[in-house]
């Protein structure tokens, strides 16, 4: 692509490089217009007799189709991509789940001169029809060659952007309490959970209110993991102090194993994440995760179980590699 200053005559079928005043000030003409014929009595009218306009080279694709292009080979899953205009597509989410973004791929691709990618973070909770990236193709036109290379990328990676769907429907909720305190904890913390599972399209389906001793914990879990429930989340009177407290020694007994405990975010550093394994049929095995929420599950603003709970419900194997990673903008308050 180069930009010249042509007499107007010669610019038909070429893109004007600038916006195109009347005398009151108002835009005649937008940059990126492709001049036709039928525009040269108006360009008179202007006064006008050169005009500054890109001619694209044999190889060189136009910013609309381009970021088409571009869109297409990064969208995957759950996202699709809006109709160009002026070198710009947005990707939309078609379902509700967290982001997942290939950070490499993304960062290879925005390494691209005149392509860039800018999205949601990663693991951002999108909702249908959100807006989860911009694609802009920043010159009227890039070579042929350099978009092949952007659409290699998203070809090898599968996707640059997808959206796991919410998968779980039903929640089992473990309250641990002594029997003084377990009003108070239904009110406050039951309350605080169930509204959490509501907003990611699931239900609490059922609840069992236990005191604190690890037998009655492994009992809540078998009869949830019986029902078949996608998940189940253990919150109460007090947050898990240790790896040997009631709630992770319950989950040993109903023969779980502990994933981690603790987590470098704040609010919600008592966090513990643990597994029930079953035979799912012909060797499969089903992993029901155990969430052991800290006490912060009670306040309404952002913690750690909002981070880690539509991952979970998306039926992502969330490990202890993963939570560590959180500690990057772990810091909510």
């Amino acid at each position: 692509m180069h930009l010249y200053m042509l007499p107007i005559e010669e610019t038909v079928g070429h893109i004007l490089c600038h916006n195109l005043a009347d005398t009151a000030g108002r835009k005649a003409f937008a940059k990126g217009h492709i001049v036709k014929r039928t525009d040269l009595p108006r360009l008179r009218e202007l006064g006008l007799c050169e005009i500054r306009v890109a001619i694209l080279d044999p190889n060189d694709v136009y910013e609309d189709e381009a970021a088409q292009r571009l869109a297409t080979a990064i969208a995957g899953t759950g996202s699709a991509p809006t109709k160009a205009h002026t070198g710009r597509v947005n990707l939309r989410a078609s379902c509700n789940g967290p982001l997942v973004i290939d950070e490499a791929a993304l960062l290879a691709i925005n390494d691209l001169d005149g392509l860039t990618v800018a999205t949601l973070r990663h693991h951002t909770m999108v909702r249908t029809g959100q807006i989860v990236a911009t694609i802009k193709v920043i010159p009227f036109a890039v070579p042929e060659e350099r978009l092949a290379q952007a659409e290699a990328i998203g070809k090898i990676r599968g996707s640059v952007l997808c959206i796991r769907p919410l998968q779980v429907r039903h929640v089992g909720v473990i309250l641990v309490s002594s029997l003084a305190a377990q009003q108070r904890v239904k009110r406050g913390v039951y309350r605080s959970v169930a509204d959490r599972v509501s907003n990611l399209d699931a239900e609490v389906a059922e609840v069992r209110y236990v005191t604190p001793d690890e037998e009655s914990v492994a009992t809540a879990i078998r009869e949830l993991q019986a029902l078949s429930v996608g998940l189940v989340i253990i919150a109460g009177e007090t947050s898990i102090m240790d790896h040997d407290d009631v709630t992770p020694q319950g989950i040993r007994l109903a023969g779980g194993r502990i994933e981690h405990y603790g987590a470098p975010v704040e609010p919600g550093n008592l966090l513990l994440l643990a597994y029930l394994d079953s035979a799912a049929g012909e060797g499969a095995l089903r992993h029901l995760p155990i969430l052991g929420a800290p006490g912060c599950v009670r306040s309404r603003s952002a913690n750690i179980v909002d981070m880690l709970l539509p991952r979970l419900m998306a039926g992502e194997m969330v490990g202890r590699t993963d939570i560590i990673a959180l500690g990057h903008g772990g810091l909510l308050e």
